[in-house]
């Protein structure tokens, strides 16, 4: 009896490792067009770009990195983990509305499709983040933190804030496709209000305590104090963040069970 329920047990697995996988090729496909420009262009130049335009905006503007000698480093520090949250949500987002007629067969499931979206960003940010080094490395400037770990836990807790994100978006979009415009034009406010472009120690009280409470405010403020010595010390809160997105998680996946039954028909 112990033995068929293991071997029961296995096939399944296997069953939901190959559904998995595949969604994973399609998600890559309409992601990246099907084609390797596509592919360099989202992972390479699209990230790349952002950074690029900061440093000619502020140079242009006479202005310098707040924290360090690289204009450059500090940009990288505030955009690569914005990015890292922003580029899971919508991949999780859009990957359910676009996979949601799949949801007809009865092997595929609502967390399979969840699965196959975060490894593919999660693999994507990996390699971003491996690119972004090798050219900051070519350009001479050093792209490691002083605490590799923190930089680490900083990235992984926001691309886990973009999952939470990207859940609750997915339902609330399936059910109101006009939503996802509502969630994109969020996410501008988000990047504007996270501190990538400024130092939020250096704004009055009365504004820096209230944009504490963001925690894409705290993941950028986590990723720079690995950088940066004693940076982020008057409001970051990596518990608060953590929490935060656990919490965000939490309610997305109860949604999601609640309204397992209508989000094909919707």
């Amino acid at each position: 009896m112990q033995t068929d329920y293991a071997l029961n047990t296995i096939g399944m697995l296997k069953t939901q490792g190959r559904i998995i996988h595949a969604l994973m090729l399609r998600n890559l496909k309409t992601r990246f067009g099907g084609n390797e420009f596509g592919f360099f262009a989202m992972t390479v130049v699209w990230p790349l770009s952002h950074i690029l335009i900061l440093i000619l905006i502020n140079t242009g503007l006479g202005r310098t990195a707040p924290y360090g000698d690289s204009v450059a480093l500090w940009f990288a520090t505030g955009l690569v983990p914005y990015l890292g949250f922003q580029y899971m949500s919508r991949l999780i987002m859009l990957g359910v509305v676009f996979n949601r007629p799949l949801l007809a067969f009865p092997l595929v499931k609502f967390t399979d499709i969840l699965f196959a979206s975060a490894i593919v960003e999660v693999l994507n940010a990996g390699l971003v983040v491996l690119i972004v080094c090798a050219i900051f490395w070519a350009l001479g400037i050093n792209f490691m933190p002083l605490d590799v770990v923190q930089a680490s836990l900083a990235l992984l807790t926001m691309m886990l804030l973009g999952l939470a994100y990207g859940v609750i978006a997915a339902i609330v979009a399936t059910a109101v496709p006009g939503a996802i415009m509502f969630f994109f034009g969020f996410q501008i406010v988000l990047w504007l209000s996270s501190g990538i472009v400024f130092v939020p120690d250096a704004l009055p009280e009365s504004v820096r305590v209230p944009l504490s409470y963001l925690p894409t405010l705290q993941g950028v403020e986590w990723m720079r104090s690995a950088y940066y010595e004693g940076y982020g010390a008057t409001i970051l809160d990596k518990t608060y963040m953590f929490s935060f997105a656990i919490v965000m998680l939490f309610v997305g996946l109860t949604l999601e069970r609640l309204v397992r039954g209508r989000i094909l028909h919707w």
